[in-house]
Order: structure tokens, then sequence, then C-alpha cells
């Protein structure tokens, strides 16, 4: 028997248990998807800007900055919610939902994120320090907390003009990743109104 045949019967071979065995490779399971909605509500009294935006992605610490779904039982270990995932990375979800936020008001000239090639009056330059569901001792439910640290740059000075942290927290209605979401949903819902109604009153076009 040649080389060159040994060497055929023996990858043949080889390939065998995993064509008659391929169930038995572990693969990952399914992950639920799950986002997160934008603003459309906001106060009557918010005003209308002449100016355009571009809102940066946020930056996130690496446990955040994840698809994943944080979860903290103690100050020091991020855990995650398994099969469910965002459907963008965190920060990058918030920075989607912004954008959607301001657009929703009809009171902005155009927003949008720094790939589009806007030339911006103001950049949003933001922090995500916070983003993830918390877990006490004791708790049935968790908390949801989150923290957003924002900066408006005047454009072409890069010059900040305002600065302010929002913080917000929603207590889950139970452990259930649902629940879960949904509390995320209620806590950035606010942080996006806040923040959106915060930018539009305190940044006004530089001459």
């Amino acid at each position: 028997m040649s080389n060159t045949t040994r060497r055929s019967l023996l990858l043949a071979a080889a390939a065998l248990p995993l064509a008659d065995c391929g169930g038995l490779i572990p693969q990952a399971p399914p992950s639920n998807i799950y986002n997160l909605s934008p603003k459309t509500t906001f106060p009557e009294s918010l005003p209308r800007v002449d100016w355009q935006l571009v809102v940066e992605e946020p930056y996130a610490a690496g446990g955040l900055d994840s698809h994943k779904i944080a979860i903290y039982t103690n100050p020091y270990e991020v855990k995650y919610y398994a099969e469910a995932r965002w459907a963008e990375r965190a920060p990058r979800m918030v920075q989607t939902l912004l954008v959607e936020s301001f657009e929703n008001t009809g009171k902005i000239v155009a927003v949008g994120r720094q790939s589009v090639g806007l030339r911006s009056d103001f950049n949003l330059k933001s922090d995500l320090r916070e983003f993830q569901a918390m877990l006490k001792d004791g708790q049935t439910a968790p908390e949801v907390v989150i923290v957003l640290q924002a900066k408006m740059i005047a454009q072409p000075r890069q010059q900040i003009v305002a600065s302010a942290t929002f913080e917000r927290r929603a207590t889950a209605k139970s452990a259930g990743i649902l629940d879960v979401v949904e509390a995320f949903d209620d806590a950035l819902g606010k942080i996006l109104r806040d923040t959106v109604a915060w930018a539009m009153t305190a940044a006004k076009k530089q001459n």
C-alpha cells in the first residue's frame, strides 16, 4: 500500500466519527435577542434648535461594552444572563436610541452618527458608566442601574459648553428576563428623555 493511499484511508476513517456523531459536538444555545425603545414624548417646553448634532458612541468599560446583558450579584464580579443578549453592543445601542430620540422631537435640524458625514455644530460625547442589573442578597428581583455622563462639545473649536450626569434606577417586577429588560427600557427611557431635553436646552449655536 502506498503512502498516499494509506493517508487517504486514515483521513476517511478520522472523518467518520464526526459524520456519524455530529450531534455530539457542543454548540452554544441560541440567544434570545432584546432591544430597547427610543423616547417619543418630551416636554412641550422643549425648544426648537437651529443646529446640527453628531451623537458619538458612548465609551463603556470592558464589562459593559458587550452584547451580553450584565448583572452584578456583588460589587466585584460581573456576570451575564444566559441565552440572552442585546441586539447591539450596549454602547452602540444607546447611541442608536439617542439619535432616534433626538429625531423624534421634531425640533432639531439634523442629528446622526459620526459615520454619516454630518457637518455638526455640536458633538455629544458620553460615558456609559453603569448599564446593568444588580441583585443583592435577600432580593427576589434585580434593580437596573444606568448612569450616563454627557458633554456637549461645540465645533469646530472642540469646546465643552455643557456637561451633566444622568442616573436612573428601575426595579424589575420579577427575576425573569422579560421583566428585567422592561426595567432596562424604563430606566433608559428616562435617561434618553433627560439627556435630549438637557442637550437642546443647554447648548446654543456658537457665533
